[in-house]
């Protein structure tokens, strides 16, 4: 049995507009990037991410030898959507996360290093400006 051609030409361009229609549906969208931290002393955030030592697990952009590999880089920070892949970015998880990460993420590698709330509003305030 022959089919029409007609019927021929219609199944690619039924087929192609079925995936068209479905890809984006099959996408996730992510939170929109952090607004800036508007609290917090990002030049006093930089003395103390090298008073708690976080370059040495993190690379840091403008931080002197904070090059470390045992983390993610810092790199961009505030261009992006999620803090440890888990909670959206934004500036009160970054300062729950950096004063106290185990609470948030039981087990991480990320140590509890004693950072208090004011000390982590200055430390995530700098991090913020790394777009």
């Amino acid at each position: 049995m022959r089919i029409p051609r007609r019927i021929g030409v219609r199944w690619p361009v039924l087929l192609a507009m079925s995936v068209l229609v479905a890809v984006p549906a099959c996408s996730r969208t992510d939170p929109s990037p952090p607004p800036e931290s508007r609290t917090g002393n990002p030049e006093r955030g930089a003395e103390l991410i090298q008073q708690y030592g976080c370059g040495s697990c993190h690379t840091i952009p403008g931080i002197n030898r904070a090059n470390g590999l045992v983390g993610p880089p810092l790199t961009r920070f505030g261009a992006r959507s999620y803090i440890a892949g888990e909670l959206p970015n934004n500036a009160d998880n970054l300062r729950r996360w950096i004063s106290n990460p185990q609470a948030v993420e039981p087990g991480t590698a990320m140590p509890a290093l004693g950072v208090d709330p004011i000390d982590a509003q200055d430390i995530a305030a700098y991090l913020y400006t790394l777009d």
